[in-house]
């Protein structure tokens, strides 16, 4: 199983660009596993959406 570092660092690099089949089975396994980072996940998404929604109005 992939360490909780490892699944964050996959999870930020997610939101830049799409992982491969193989990343995006091991991060949902994990995910599954892991409530800690589960709700990382869910953070780290809602944060992207904000601050592109901030920027969108910015410009």
């Amino acid at each position: 199983m992939m360490s909780c570092k490892r699944a964050t660092e996959q999870m930020s690099q997610k939101l830049d660009a799409p992982l491969s089949l193989l990343e995006k089975m091991s991060l949902g396994a994990h995910l599954m596993m892991c409530g800690k980072c589960s709700r990382c996940q869910k953070q780290l998404e809602q944060l992207h959406r904000v601050c592109q929604k901030r920027s969108e109005t910015s410009t």
